[in-house]
């Protein structure tokens, strides 16, 4: 069987569903050596991130740049099949929310989380427009939706009156390499690298609305005050839109170097990032999934998480929950987490265990199931 994959966001996106996409792509030519294969991307691969190889597997570059593609086929709705760019395929996986034109294959898509429409005040205007137009139609279209969480699949049925039968729910995994990093002198050079100071706490994803870290300073203010409370909070992620009130919160409270901005760190860095980190805090107002919950319970760093979205469902309870608007119960956790050696040692026992269930060849093999399925009907 021949199956498309539309790689554009494994190339232009550094985190996120950047990840998700090469995650899934190297997963499935590991567990996947009957089918082939064939990645397009409307960008061209570059020295960091390239495409894959493998025995079974095609690669194609656009003519166009992603933002042209993006307008052709999204805005002006150009009737310009991707099997014209990429060449024949009996199934298509578009795993960012949008479906290309397609010619005669049956169509995947990954529908990441709705966000946009259960928290439309955490994204601008145009990007919420985009999603608005794209996703529903993709959804429409598709012979089969992915949803990353169960969260995510009870939302597309609620606000887009998705059949459930048309909805497989697969979990996302952890990267092989996002494990507990021990080697001193690793650790060392990635503490001294990004100025880290012990006990800290960390954050990790795109700085926006979303992800509520305005409420996260507040909290971490309180919680430094405290005995055994973290020393700082550390917040890895690139700056994305209307984030102006998480700096002022940061000069509000006179906080200065105690909360380190890292922007975007690369993946190579991540494990270490981890495995320094005290406590990994994921605040947001709602999630889809949620990689960093699952990355941190692996690399064995206890886990604070928001009761939005599906962080509960992905943490299992192998961590501490707190509603994402109580700023003095996420003060609370943070000082508890960091300063009570028990509570860690049982919140890491439970993360490894819950870590487990998260695994990218099973992922991908439950991927290739429904590329199956649906090219059988």
């Amino acid at each position: 069987m021949r199956i498309l994959v539309d790689y554009t966001a494994a190339i232009t996106q550094g985190a996120g569903i950047g990840r998700y996409t090469r995650s899934l792509v190297d997963a499935l030519l590991r567990v996947d050596t009957g089918d082939q294969y064939t990645l397009y991307s409307a960008e061209r691969p570059s020295g960091e991130r390239g495409f894959p190889r493998a025995a079974n597997l095609r690669t194609k570059a656009g003519p166009l740049d992603n933002r042209r593609m993006t307008i052709l086929w999204h805005r002006l709705r150009a009737p310009l099949p991707i099997q014209t760019l990429a060449g024949r395929a009996d199934v298509l996986h578009a795993p960012d929310f949008s479906l290309p034109p397609s010619l005669g294959a049956r169509t995947v898509v990954t529908i990441h989380d709705l966000a946009f429409m259960t928290h439309p005040e955490c994204a601008v205007p145009s990007l919420r427009g985009y999603l608005n137009r794209v996703v529903p139609r993709a959804v429409r279209r598709a012979d089969r939706l992915i949803a990353v969480s169960q969260r995510t699949a009870d939302d597309l049925v609620a606000l887009l009156g998705v059949a459930p039968k048309r909805i497989t729910v697969i979990h996302l995994g952890v990267d092989p390499s996002v494990r507990r990093v021990e080697d001193a002198a690793t650790l060392s050079a990635t503490q001294a690298r990004y100025g880290l100071r012990a006990p800290f706490a960390l954050a990790v994803g795109t700085i926006e609305p979303r992800k509520n870290y305005a409420r996260l300073i507040e909290a971490f203010s309180v919680a430094r005050r405290q005995p055994g409370g973290p020393a700082q909070l550390v917040i890895a992620g690139r700056k994305g839109w209307l984030y102006d009130d998480v700096f002022q919160a940061v000069e509000r409270l006179n906080l200065g170097d105690a909360v380190r901005f890292l922007d975007y760190v690369p993946d190579a860095d991540l494990a270490p990032l981890y495995s320094l980190a005290s406590v990994v805090v994921m605040p947001s107002l709602y999630e889809g999934f949620g990689i960093p919950v699952v990355e941190a319970m692996a690399c064995g760093v206890p886990v604070i998480a928001s009761t939005g979205g599906s962080l509960p469902e992905v943490l299992g309870g192998a961590g501490v929950l707190a509603p994402p608007d109580d700023v003095e119960a996420l003060a609370e956790a943070l000082t508890r987490v960091v300063s009570d050696a028990p509570l860690r040692e049982r919140l890491i026992a439970r993360g490894h265990e819950r870590a487990r269930a998260f695994d990218w060849d099973a992922a991908a093999r439950q991927h290739v199931a429904v590329y199956h399925a649906v090219a059988r009907r």
